[in-house]
């Protein structure tokens, strides 16, 4: 069944319903940086693994003075135990050997020939085993994106790879005849701006754009550009086309090949002429041709359907306020580019849906609706 037209917030959560996790796979921690785990992370040794000196200094066993009989480097392990009045000289991060009294760190210490003098506490400076993390103590939980801290604690961990969510594969088709790809618009042409920004968007998101198609508003055209995305893709994305004019073919072509309408327009502005399709069970997202128009259908059906698939739940959105009067055409939630200064929305000044340079500079959209409720905001991901 088709929902035409349903309001904004519809939309988003029967995005959501349409689509289910993707499932996971194996990556080197090296390739892991911003993927999403998976399941959670539990340390495979206890950090740290050895009890190790924590300054530059000597292991010194009973009383001073003691005798210095070797040196303890990190990575090494002494070999044996000290006895009362021995010494080794040891690195930060070494093995502290048995019979260990205490660290006697180099500034706090002086030698004559093999001499050691000083004085120390017992188990000064000593990093116990486990102090960090114990075996099998949960370290990430699963769904968390990956930063680089994460990934070195992971390798500290054990890890040398981690069961991560796959990126759902991307095919991005522009539609239009009006599309100029380089140099300075003519003959009526206007410069590609959505070829350049929406396979980086679709990255945030979480994505991995495969492959992406410049095609002619022709209906066989459009008809074969889906077929092959649907072969190579988890998600198809498309940019024009969808409203109702004579050279608008998705409609048609999504017919000719007996896929299903989800969602046929939203009852938001920009982004009005937006849809959700399903060919042969991958998922069709139907962008306007307009830049901002096209960021906001991205954000309200794209986004949600890329979360499922993520193993994400859709997200609440905070409530601000503004000093600008944000309004919204009747029985419309509107969308406004804009960015947050002290918890409050300012709105952009450019806020055309062909306009660029509010979107170039904004944070996100504060949403507004009618009949009027407390502004939300909607962050781009930035």
């Amino acid at each position: 069944m088709t929902l035409f037209e349903p309001s904004w917030d519809d939309a988003r959560n029967h995005a959501w319903s349409l689509a289910s996790f993707i499932g996971s796979e194996t990556v080197p921690i090296s390739r892991a940086l911003n993927r999403i785990l998976a399941k959670d992370a539990v340390s495979k040794v206890e950090l740290p693994t050895y009890e190790t000196s924590a300054m530059d200094g000597y292991a010194v066993s009973g009383n001073g003075p003691w005798e210095i009989i070797g040196e303890v480097k990190a990575g090494t392990q002494f070999s044996g135990n000290l006895n009362s009045g021995e010494a080794v000289e040891i690195a930060t991060g070494a093995v502290i050997p048995g019979g260990t009294f205490g660290i006697l760190r180099w500034e706090d210490a002086s030698t004559d020939g093999k001499i050691l003098d000083g004085s120390t506490t017992k188990h000064k400076d000593f990093r116990p085993s486990g102090a960090e993390a114990h075996l099998g103590e949960t370290l990430i939980k699963a769904g968390t994106s990956l930063n680089p801290g994460m990934l070195g604690l992971l390798a500290a961990a054990g890890f040398d790879e981690i069961n991560v969510v796959k990126k759902p594969r991307v095919t991005l088709i522009l539609l239009g005849d009006e599309i100029q790809l380089k140099g300075i618009p003519r003959d009526g042409l206007v410069r590609d701006s959505l070829g350049p920004q929406l396979p980086f968007w679709l990255e945030k998101l979480g994505c991995e754009v495969v492959m992406v198609e410049y095609i002619s508003d022709q209906l066989q055209l459009t008809i074969d550009a889906i077929s092959r995305a649907r072969i190579q893709s988890e998600i198809i994305v498309t940019t024009g086309g969808t409203a109702d004019g004579p050279r608008d073919f998705l409609h048609l072509a999504i017919e000719h090949l007996h896929g299903l309408i989800h969602i046929d327009k939203v009852a938001v502005r920009p982004g009005h002429p937006q849809l959700l399709a399903e060919i042969a069970g991958v998922p069709l997202l139907g962008l306007p041709g307009n830049p901002q128009s096209a960021v906001v259908a991205l954000l309200t059906l794209g986004q949600p359907l890329i979360d499922a698939m993520l193993g994400k739940c859709i997200s609440e959105l905070p409530l601000i306020t503004s000093d600008d009067s944000l309004i919204s055409p009747s029985n419309f939630s509107r969308l406004i580019l804009g960015s947050l200064e002290d918890g409050k929305f300012r709105m952009g000044e450019y806020l055309g849906s062909a306009m660029l340079r509010s979107l170039a500079y904004a944070d996100g959209f504060a949403v507004c609706t009618d009949p009027p409720t407390p502004y939300r905001w909607l962050e781009l991901p930035l």
